[in-house]
């Protein structure tokens, strides 16, 4: 055997009082019960020591045998076996108990064993089987730390599921978590337990197609389950009768899928529907600001009472079926400018242009325009603020330095901008207002060269000699 401080054979094993040990069955006996064995007399000397050759961790220490016992012990772990050996001597019965000790043998090797001790045929010598200790305290670390981890899971469980109860709870909106494979409820707020007209906790674990009249649980799970992705589910609640519409979200919960079920009351969605429906029409029929809406070509199909105000109409027949572009100034040009804008963006903020009355009066307005499109129609919709004041703050507060002539000559020229060919302007004014025409003109398209172009009479490539030619090329985008 390895590690034995001397042969097995020697005369240790046979004295005449013998030991009631035979020699060849030591081995298996070491191997079988014990990580260490050594005989130790009650003075503290090691008479033999052996290791189980299947824990080859506890190193050579044969150099123990015939050697003090407590050279090999730590410090605490000394008072421990001199107790023990005094019960021995004393004949305590008790002194046949297990004890744990730690060996050291040098600065780096220290083992913590268990010793089991057995009386042998000679009264001074016993047997002291031990078991390293190492794994088991490896294996206590190990679930310490799982211990741990575990206990920081459960708090973070707990804190995740505080935060999901409040947020259930804050929500003024009914909720119902329920498993999409059972059916049954898993959790609700207070809300929801009202619309359904009990308690949470009679709720729970119950099945949600019960609370509801004349609904079969497969058909049922499988309407809120292609709800997630098409029209709300409607129903009617058991206890309180009330017409609802269920929104149903689904989402995976570990291995589970579930059903988060927003119930809302169909009387309270139409009701707000209705009023804030009247309150738009409100607002259409009595705002200040023009309103009106057109088809995709332009053609007007309704008008508020503001507009047929603007456009000196005496009623809504003499402006239905008639084209926008009327109305406008410069007419194609607007209205291409207008339409094609808010197709492409899907609204204009805001366009400067002149509208034209009925009877021939023009007016300086803003305008803006929304394109929409619904199941059953689509066209543009637009809103006509008067910005008459507007033109009249902008030139008041012109420079003050230049002269009354050059006021009028500007506010003239940008009144003629798309009402005459540029030719015919520049006749008439320098190249001063030539730029200040094609700045206004592309101001008024949003930078677009082409309706620009349009607007001033011109070609493209004319227009865009002209940019170089004032230096407004670098102002300006593509269209």
């Amino acid at each position: 055997m390895n590690n034995v401080a001397y042969d097995i054979s020697t005369s240790f094993w046979d004295q005449s009082t013998g030991v009631p040990l035979e020699p060849e069955h030591f081995s298996n006996i070491v191997t079988s019960a014990a990580d260490l064995a050594i005989f130790l007399e009650l003075t503290g000397q090691i008479r033999l020591v052996a290791v189980n050759p299947n824990n080859p961790d506890l190193g050579i220490i044969g150099h123990w045998a015939n050697r003090n016992i407590r050279e090999f012990l730590a410090a605490d772990s000394t008072a421990k076996l001199d107790a023990k050996l005094d019960a021995f001597r004393s004949g305590d019965r008790t002194s046949l108990n297990a004890i744990e000790v730690n060996h050291s043998d040098n600065a780096n090797w220290e083992v913590p064993i268990s010793y089991t001790f057995h009386r042998t045929a000679q009264e001074n010598v016993l047997l002291m089987l031990g078991r390293d200790l190492r794994p088991v305290a490896e294996l206590q670390s190990r679930l310490v730390q799982a211990q741990l981890n575990l206990e920081k899971t459960y708090e973070a469980h707990r804190d995740y599921e505080t935060r999901y109860k409040v947020v259930l709870e804050a929500s003024r909106d009914p909720f119902v978590i329920v498993d999409a494979k059972t059916g049954r409820i898993i959790d609700l707020n207070s809300a929801g337990a009202h619309i359904l007209g009990t308690d949470q906790n009679a709720l729970k674990g119950g099945a949600f197609t019960q609370e509801f009249v004349g609904r079969k649980r497969s058909a049922f799970m499988e309407s809120l389950t292609k709800s997630v992705s098409f029209s709300p589910v409607p129903a009617v609640t058991k206890r309180t009768a009330k017409d609802v519409a269920i929104h149903a979200k689904l989402f995976r919960s570990v291995f589970d899928q579930v059903l988060l079920c927003r119930i809302e009351a169909t009387d309270v969605a139409q009701s707000v529907a209705e009023e804030l429906s009247e309150r738009l029409f409100n607002l259409y029929c009595r705002g200040a600001e023009a309103m009106l809406f057109t088809d995709m070509d332009g053609i007007i199909t309704d008008a508020n009472e503001a507009f047929l105000a603007l456009c000196s109409a005496t009623s809504l027949t003499d402006v239905i079926g008639t084209a926008l572009d009327t109305y406008l100034a410069r007419g194609s040009v607007d209205k291409s400018v207008l339409f094609d804008t808010a197709r492409k963006a899907g609204k204009l903020r805001a366009y400067y242009t002149r509208l034209a009355s009925l009877h021939g009066a023009q007016i300086s307005v803003d305008i803006s325009a929304t394109y929409f499109k619904t199941q059953t129609a689509s066209g543009y919709a637009f809103v006509i603020r008067d910005a008459s004041s507007a033109d009249f703050a902008r030139f008041s507060a012109a420079d003050s330095s230049q002269s009354p002539l050059a006021k009028n000559t500007m506010t003239n020229v940008i009144d003629l901008v798309g009402a005459s060919p540029l030719k015919e302007i520049v006749s008439a004014t320098t190249d001063v207002v030539e730029k200040i025409c094609i700045e206004t003109a592309l101001d008024l398209t949003n930078n677009n060269r082409v309706a620009a172009a349009d607007m001033l009479g011109l070609s493209r490539q004319s227009l865009y000699v002209k940019l170089h030619k004032h230096g407004l090329i670098g102002k300006e985008t593509e269209a």
